[in-house]
Order: C-alpha cells, then structure tokens, then sequence
C-alpha cells in the first residue's frame, strides 16, 4: 500500500449536502485525500466543483454531512488552520500598486514557517518581474503570482482552482514539475481544471463530479474501468463504406483486415481512448445531475477574499 494513504488524510468528507432553496447541490459527496497526493476533482461548470471546494475552505457551511480538513472542522477551526492550508482562487486579485516581491514579503510575514521569498519567485518563474508593479504583468504572469501567494506558506494542503489558466505550454510545464516537487514535500493538492491532459499528468486519482455526487473515482488510467478503455478501430472498406470496432487486440484486427482486403484499408486508425474521452462519456452517462446555482462560487472581489483570509493568521496564532 501507498504509504500516503496510511493513517489519518488530509481530507476526509462523508456524506456532504448542500441545498440552494429547494436545489440539491451536493448530494452526498464522499472523499479522502491523502497527504502528499493530488486529486483532480473533475466535472461541467454547475456540477457542485465550486460549492465543494469552498466547503472545505471554510468559506460556506454545508447542510449536512461530515467534513474535517487536517483534522478539523473547516467552519469551526481555529486561526492556526488557516496558515496550514493554501488558496489559489479561480479569478485573479486586486494587488494594489504593490510589485510581486512586496506582496509575497507580506504574505510570507503572516506565516509560521514561510517559503523564501526569493525561491518562491524562482519556483514560479517570476524572478525577472520580481519588482515591476503587479497590475502590469501580464495574466498569465499574474496567475503565477495568484500560485506564488497561494504556497508561500508551504501549505500542507493546497486548493488550486483552475491555476494554468493563461499560461503558455512551457509555462504549464515548468508549473507542473512544480507541484510535483510540493507533491514529493508531502504537500496534498486538490486540483480543479478543465484541462483533462493536466489531469492525467499530474493527479494520483480524479473524482467526476456529476449531480452533485462524485459519479466516479480512480487513477487517470484506471477511471471508467476496463471496457471505457478499449480501443477502437476505424477503416473504409473497398467500397467506401466507414466501419468501426471496439476491440482489446486491435493489431488482430488490423492484421485480419489486411488479409482481407489485400492491403491496408483505406482511412484505418486505431484509436485508444484519453482520459478526456473517458470524462466526457461519464458525463454524458450521468447528465441529469443538477449543480452550483449560477453564481454561487462567488465574484472576483469573493474569490480574493478567501486568497487573503486563508492567509490572514497572525503570528502568534499560526504559530501554535
């Protein structure tokens, strides 16, 4: 067994609702999260992501069920908590007239323990705009330092929503073989994106959230089972007609086809399944599932606010 997985995690949640009025958002959502893991929490916009992620933050009060985050309660914890756990909201702050190296120097005061300031922006790949005033930096460059901010404290647990947004490949690179390292420090993430292919890179599990319920769970190349992972041949035989089937030996396939037609067929493929072809199968499997209200994940001026609270232990408290 995966020594991560041993004792107490880093999350634990059991049976967690929400309602929205007479709306179920969340209908009973279980989850574990080991330290130094990664698990992508997967689903469409309105599928109960948002109302998750800020239940755990200690931001929204669920209905019912029970939810303790490095130990505690997230509603009910004290101040201490708060400098143990890092937020990199979706929307990007307001960061004043303040240069990146100042904002960091700020938040790295408020916590017991900080990241060097100087390898935070090495980290992030913002050495070279450490002193330019933070509202001229680019959105991509921006988001990094939303990254920055949100690990400066070395979190043991790190909330990241939708972090890549705006960067280029190489940038999502060098992010990734980032979090890889925080992963390695024993840091657990809970990541959220859209991009299926950062997923399967960098999550040791992803859960599909679906109606208000994880409709599914495993290793990116495990998630959906064996059948969703079967591949599929494609060809026009000689008269033109496109065929296809699914198969777990398609070089038999392939090899009986060319016997058959005296050579390759024409527009032959052999296509094997991403995780993304998976997701979106188990999503249309189970779309009858409600979600978040519109709205109900908060305006930018909400998304900075829980950035800063979680930041916001004094020294005396986040020391203890």
């Amino acid at each position: 067994m995966d020594s991560r997985h041993e004792g107490p995690g880093a999350v634990r949640v059991r049976g967690l609702t929400k309602k929205y009025g007479d709306r179920t958002v969340l209908g009973g959502i279980d989850l574990d999260i080991a330290h130094g893991e990664t698990y992508a929490l997967l689903g469409p916009n309105g599928a109960g992501k948002s109302t998750t992620i800020e239940i755990l933050e200690g931001f929204r009060r669920p209905d019912g069920g029970e939810v303790r985050v490095l130990g505690h309660e997230p509603l009910s914890a004290p101040r201490s908590w708060k400098a143990r756990i890092g937020i990199v909201a979706q929307a990007t702050g307001d960061f004043g007239p303040y240069s990146p190296r100042e904002l960091l120097r700020r938040f790295a005061s408020l916590y017991p323990d900080p990241r060097g300031v100087d390898e935070t922006l090495e980290l992030v790949g913002l050495v070279e705009h450490a002193g330019k005033r933070a509202a001229k930096l680019s959105g991509g460059q921006q988001r990094r330092l939303d990254v920055a901010l949100g690990i400066v404290g070395r979190p043991e647990l790190l909330f990241l929503d939708e972090p890549t947004t705006g960067f280029d490949p190489e940038a999502r690179r060098q992010f990734w073989d980032m979090l890889r390292g925080l992963s390695a420090e024993g840091t657990a993430i809970l990541l959220t994106t859209h991009y299926l292919d950062e997923a399967a890179q960098l999550a040791d599990r992803v859960g599909v959230v679906s109606g208000g319920r994880i409709a599914a769970e495993a290793p990116p190349a495990l998630l959906g089972g064996p059948e969703a992972r079967t591949p599929l041949v494609r060809w026009r035989d000689a008269s033109g007609a496109p065929h296809e089937e699914r198969t777990n030996r398609p070089a038999e396939l392939v090899a009986r086809l060319q016997v058959e037609s005296g050579g390759e067929p024409a527009e032959l493929e052999v296509l094997r399944p991403s995780l993304e072809d998976v997701y979106l199968e188990l999503i249309e499997a189970d779309a009858a599932g409600d979600g978040d209200p519109a709205g109900a994940s908060g305006t930018a001026i909400e998304q900075e606010s829980r950035r800063t609270a979680a930041a916001g232990a004094s020294h005396e408290e986040a020391g203890r």
